[in-house]
């Protein structure tokens, strides 16, 4: 019996010591992943064929997009995975750093929808932006995807060992990266020159791989592979007809001598597939399911070869990799020294406090919100162990650039044409503190100034100073209409400017609104030549205030929005005046904005909105009235657009007034609309029931809007069935 046992023993030892030395034996598969932006969709498709052959990948080496689809690929994700991923990727949003709306303060709203264009401005030179995205959203889309392995920082102990390529900007020289931080360096790898800003590891400015070495080949091998498959997904040299988009140059200048070196590459592949992508550029991200098929057909052409390298009993079935969560227990938030913006500025941007659990989308959304300030040139940040939790890692680059000149264009039937030129410098007085001067000239002159302290979730506080002015016939003369009916005319030819000084403070509250109070000096100059008179001055007064206000605006775009809400509430409170007209009494306004907007089916959109105001205490001055009529202007003073009226046409000191509005974008960023709107206004309005039991006034619009590089252009057409009559009002550009 014990011979039997020892027979037993000595067979399964040998079995054992053979299947070892099979396994040593069995060669180790490298895979070379090339660079190609939108071409390396091709990449996907080739790893399907290679799962559907039962291929197991030992070793991947990647370039550029080859870094980040090899760089998935290595964290556990399957083909079809990255695939799915990929197709609910907005690459729009990822090439343009798309920052949300929400993520910005009111300040940065105010900023994005007034200006055409920014300039940094530096010793009396106007400069150029290093790129044209920082890369932000495709980094916090990176470390999303990496959740499971963030605390992994050798590469080789990934699921599947993996080297990634990037090229060090200042020397010129290829980099390495198989340690460190995978979002990072995949970031890097990708990271195309003027596209995407560079990627700083290590104290070394890297851009994309590509440029040194678009196929990691050598890299692989000395990995372990013994086997390579290869994929190359990038461009021949072009002719002349070809080179006619700045990205097919760029990509040129870095093929000349890649392609040289490729004929040398390819010779050291075992299996060198090539899909059919010509047809295809480095941007075609929107064709990126055409592209993952050439790479199925290219691989299948091989796929005898390949299915010798493969186990049938291997196959990778295509269900979604499992994240078992992606929330964050959240230690510490760990931020490098700053000279000019405080640890309080930083936190109050992130919206995150210590020792608290945050999942991937806050992170993002303070991120973003740091990115919207535009006060760091760079941002990157890390998630790193500690015992159960994570410690937020946040290294921030400030932005050496400090003043900048905007610009704008605008035209409409109130203010006409006006061309804008800014001048915003920050850090000037205090740390965080930004100050912007508006000069807008045109057919009518005009400036804003605004100097703001921004302390994050402390009392920030600012100075703001503006002047308006127009000239137009009106159907209000601010005097409930007496003036009018003494001259027996229905319009009144009016020149009317407005000076403006505030100091406020205001805050966060509860993480959402803004709440802010301040006072304010105010002087209203109104004029007419109707009158024929020496003194055509019926108003020229100055006007001492205080205000308190409250804020919230989350819709996704101010003149196109497709979701989202907004409030708006002010109380203002008039205690002096040096009295032109000698009926000066103190009273107070209050007003009230809400609205919100929801894309129904399709994309169209409904928008709704309500608002009111009204006039409480002594009698109001009636220069403070609402007035409303017109569209497509920005407001002044108790100014309200009203469809189906002309600029300027109703007048009273309280009112009550509700627009709905459909809007179907049926081509990207063209958008036709309709219109309508009712309201109720004159002085006293809510003493009686008439406001809410009978509507005084109705119109109603049909437009066509555009999203342009100036702002909306927009036509609409109005009309009123009170007067029977007709409007048509055109506006170009932000309003301001």
């Amino acid at each position: 019996m014990k011979k039997i046992a020892l027979l037993f023993l000595a067979f399964f030892t040998i079995v054992n010591l053979f299947s070892q030395e099979l396994e040593k034996k069995k060669p180790k598969i490298g895979l070379v992943l090339s660079g190609g932006g939108a071409k390396g969709f091709a990449h996907i498709g080739v790893l399907k064929v290679l799962e559907q052959a039962g291929v197991k990948i030992d070793y991947i080496g990647g370039t550029s997009m080859g870094a980040v689809v090899g760089g998935l690929y290595a964290s556990g994700y399957t083909a079809h995975q990255i695939d799915s991923i990929f197709q609910v990727t907005d690459f729009d949003a990822l090439l343009s750093d798309y920052i949300p709306r929400s993520s910005k303060n009111f300040y940065e709203k105010r900023n994005d929808e007034m200006y055409s264009f920014t300039l940094p401005f530096k010793k009396l030179k106007i400069g150029i932006p290093t790129s044209l995205s920082k890369g932000l959203y495709n980094y916090n889309l990176l470390n999303r995807l990496t959740y499971n392995v963030r605390h992994v920082r050798d590469f080789n102990q990934l699921p599947i060992p993996f080297v990634c390529i990037a090229t060090d900007i200042e020397t010129g020289e290829e980099v390495l990266l198989n340690k460190g931080y995978l979002a990072q360096a995949l970031l890097a790898s990708g990271a195309f020159p003027t596209l995407f800003s560079p990627v700083e590891i290590d104290g070394k400015l890297l851009v994309d791989g590509g440029v040194t070495n678009n196929f990691p080949i050598e890299e692989v091998k000395k990995m372990g592979a013994d086997i390579i498959i290869g994929v190359d997904v990038q461009d021949d040299l072009k002719d002349r007809k070809s080179l006619k988009e700045a990205t097919r140059i760029l990509v040129q200048i870095t093929n000349l001598q890649m392609i040289e070196k490729m004929k040398q590459k390819v010779a050291l592949t075992n299996i060198y597939i090539k899909p059919d992508i010509n047809d295809f550029g480095v941007i075609s991200f929107d064709e990126g399911q055409q592209i993952i098929k050439k790479g199925e057909e290219a691989a299948f052409v091989q796929y005898e070869a390949i299915k010798k390298l493969g186990d049938s009993t291997m196959v990778i079935p295509s269900k979604r990799l499992q994240i078992d969560s992606d929330t964050l227990n959240i230690k510490n938030i760990l931020i490098n020294p700053l000279q000019k913006y405080t640890r309080a500025y930083v936190v109050g941007k992130l919206r995150m406090k210590q020792n608290s659990k945050f999942t991937y989308d806050d992170i993002k959304v303070g991120m973003d919100n740091l990115a919207s300030t535009q006060n760091f040139s760079a941002i990157s940040y890390q998630l790193e162990k500690n015992n159960e939790k994570d410690d937020l890692v946040l290294t921030l680059t400030e932005n050496p650039t400090k003043t900048f000149l905007k610009f704008a264009l605008h035209f409409d039937d109130l203010f006409k044409t006006g061309a804008l030129i800014n001048f915003t410098q920050k850090n000037s007085i205090f740390r965080n503190d930004i100050t912007s001067i508006d000069l807008i000239i045109g057919d009518n002159l005009r400036y804003n100034l605004d100097y703001y302290v921004d302390n994050g979730f402390y009392w920030s506080f600012g100075v703001k100073s503006k002047f308006n002015r127009f000239n137009r016939n009106v159907a209000t003369d601010f005097s409930d209409g007496e003036l009018l009916n003494q001259l027996g005319i229905r319009s009144l030819n009016i020149d009317y400017a407005e000076f403006t000084n505030q100091f406020y403070l205001q805050t966060i509250f509860i993480q959402k609104f803004l709440i802010g109070a301040g006072i304010e000096h105010k002087h209203i100059d109104i004029s007419s030549a109707t009158l024929n008179v020496s003194n055509s001055d019926f108003e020229k007064s100055n006007y001492g205030s205080v205000f308190g206000y409250l804020k919230y605006d989350a819709l996704d775009n101010k003149f196109f929005p497709k979701r989202g809400w907004y409030f708006f509430g002010d109380v203002q409170s008039y205690l002096v005046s040096s009295d032109y007209t000698k009926q000066f009494k103190d009273f107070s306004i209050a007003k009230g904005d809400i609205g919100f907007a929801k894309t129904i089916f399709n994309k169209t959109t409904l928008k709704m909105q309500s608002e009111m105001g009204f006039a409480f205490g002594n009698e109001s001055v009636h220069f403070f009235d609402f007035v409303l009529g017109g569209y497509g202007y920005t407001a002044i003073n108790n100014f309200r657009p009203f469809y189906g009226y002309d600029f300027l046409s109703l007048s009273g000191d309280s009112y009550i007034k509700s627009d709905i509005t459909m809007d179907y974008e049926f081509y990207k960023k063209n958008h036709v609309n309709l219109s309508a709107n009712f309201a109720n206004v004159k002085n006293r309005l809510f003493e009686t029931s008439d406001w809410i039991s009978r509507i005084s006034y109705s119109g109603y619009a049909a437009g066509y809007g555009l999203e342009s590089l100036l702002g909306p252009i927009e036509f609409k057409y109005s009309w009123s069935p009170e007067t029977n009559k007709g409007f048509a009002w055109f506006s170009v550009g932000f309003w301001f």
